[in-house]
């Protein structure tokens, strides 16, 4: 088996119309030339790909460095200089956060989690949308729960909110004898219910470097009287990126490739969402950060273009902002669709979902799919203490090694340091293939970043759990030669250390013992 394939030559010879067995042959005289300390051999396949098969020397290096580096390795100081905003979850506090929140909330820390790897300067950010209508109704909604309960005969209107967490919040107003006239619902319920967020949140192994509220730039007034959203919209308008029309504010978003202009400042005065939306990203970039990650759901995406539009206008890159977008979560349960909602509309709770299956099932299944594509979570597949379950199949590789390792202690004259071990002992085709998976690592992280997307760590992983069980059978670790058992505990020990990372960059555990 190759290391890498290439069909370089092909491309070549089409363009410049040649045969592309004759292009490969001058790019292997080219390659063999310029690294020949890398290439074992390289030779050409087919119509014209080129097989190339890299000495065993670079990859002993590499489990070198892996051994040396341990959590730091792939990662780059140097990034250090990159300032990251990832906003995500972001949810209303209007009730608890759903699955769908779930999903968004294990993919935006592992990006997270990645780009801090690589060296980024990072910051997780939640945005509180604790302004406008919403927050009208719910504290509508938790007075009159509170009526209901004290005896008041007064009808609950269908489009406020219905979930049990209201009638919740009124009990505990009625427990501490508060009078109604002292109560601020508004308050209490954002209290409560952002409370529940952030213990949920805590529960899931997530925390935010801040959480930015939304009255911030739409409610508080500098010494001119005067909001963010008030700047920001005085400052598109002098630009000529807004104009007034019918007594209303448009954003003129089309001369950056929106289908139509928007409306930043309603007829009646009241802003819309979108023109505090254009005030917080220009506070983003203003706060310093050089590039913004935002996660989305998936009925976002026609706010795409608008926002990108925006961030045009305010005088930043569009490419300084990245919007990922999430699908929809199903649940499964014995092979049968779980419904979703109940007949108040209440979705299944992120809770509910990570209590019955524990958090690292929970994150690892979010994450088995690229952000967007659908995602169909099976409930009872994600409870089993089984090799058919992804998430313990990888965790038991690090309990396997760790039980290994544990092992080799009780045995006397088996520690060495690196560089007197003997790599070139591990030469089978199992320990090879072994090492260039973990190897691949660099790579995973690489196309993670790129793509904005955590699911290429789950592939990887459960990929580097099939090599580690195909190695594992062929070939014994802790044997009668004191050399070979070395170099195979330091294979198994990188083999460690690798899942550890990977793991972490998820926000899953790694026991060491199962």
């Amino acid at each position: 088996d190759a290391d890498f394939a290439l069909n370089a030559a092909m491309l070549i010879a089409k363009k410049v119309k040649t045969n592309p067995r004759t292009v490969a042959q001058e790019l292997i005289d080219i390659v063999v030339k310029e690294i020949p300390e890398f290439i074992e051999k390289a030779e050409i396949a087919g119509a014209g790909f080129i097989n190339l098969h890299i000495k065993n020397k670079i990859l002993y290096k590499e489990l070198e460095t892996i051994l040396r580096e341990k959590d730091k390795y792939g990662s780059f100081p140097e990034n250090n200089k990159e300032k990251i905003l990832v906003e995500f979850v972001s949810a209303n506090p209007t009730g608890p956060l759903h699955i769908g929140h779930g999903r968004g909330a294990a993919i935006g820390d592992s990006i997270a989690r990645i780009l801090k790897h690589l060296g980024y300067n990072v910051t997780k950010e939640y945005y509180l949308n604790d302004y406008g209508n919403q927050m009208l109704v719910l504290s509508k909604s938790v007075e009159i729960r509170f009526r209901q309960l004290k005896g008041e005969k007064i009808d609950f209107p269908t489009d406020h909110y219905q979930g049990g967490y209201i009638t919740d919040i009124a009990k505990r107003l009625i427990s501490e004898n508060r009078d109604i006239d002292e109560i601020n619902f508004k308050y209490e319920a954002v209290k409560d219910i952002l409370s529940g967020i952030k213990n949920d949140l805590k529960d899931f192994a997530i925390e935010f470097d801040g959480w930015f509220s939304e009255s911030k730039i739409t409610a508080d007034k500098d010494k001119n009287g005067k909001t963010k959203v008030d700047e920001t919209c005085e400052y598109l308008l002098a630009k000529g990126d807004a104009y007034v029309k019918g007594e209303a504010l448009w954003l003129a978003s089309t001369k950056f490739g929106d289908d139509k202009d928007r409306v930043l400042k309603r007829s009646d005065g009241r802003y819309t969402y979108l023109a505090s939306d254009t005030a917080y990203h220009k506070n983003k970039f203003e706060r310093g950060f050089t590039k913004l990650v935002n996660l989305w759901g998936a009925d976002h995406h026609g706010y795409v273009s608008r926002i990108k539009a925006c961030v045009q206008m305010l005088g930043f890159d569009k490419e300084a902002l990245d919007i990922i977008l999430y699908q929809f979560v199903s649940l499964v349960r014995n092979g049968q669709s779980v419904t979703m909602s109940t007949r108040t509309g209440e979705f299944i709770t992120l809770k509910e979902v990570a209590d019955e299956v524990g958090k690292d099932a929970c994150r690892f299944f979010f994450l088995l799919r690229a952000p967007d594509s659908q995602l169909e979570f099976d409930l009872e597949l994600a409870k089993k203490q089984s090799s058919e379950n992804p998430v313990f199949y990888v965790q038991y590789v690090n309990a396997r090694c760790s039980s290994i390792i544990r092992e080799s202690k009780n045995r006397s004259g088996i520690t060495a340091e690196i560089k007197n071990i003997n790599f070139s002992l591990l030469n089978t085709k199992e320990e090879r293939d072994l090492i260039k998976q973990l190897a691949a690592f660099c790579d995973t992280l690489a196309l993670s970043k790129k793509t904005m997307s955590p699911h290429h760590f789950t592939v990887y992983l459960i990929k580097l759990a099939d090599i580690f069980h195909k190695f594992y059978e062929k070939c014994r670790v802790l044997t009668g030669d004191a050399n070979f058992t070395l170099a195979r505990l330091k294979l198994i020990e990188g083999v460690a250390i690798i899942i550890k990372n990977g793991l972490n960059l998820l926000g899953i555990s790694a026991p060491d013992k199962m």
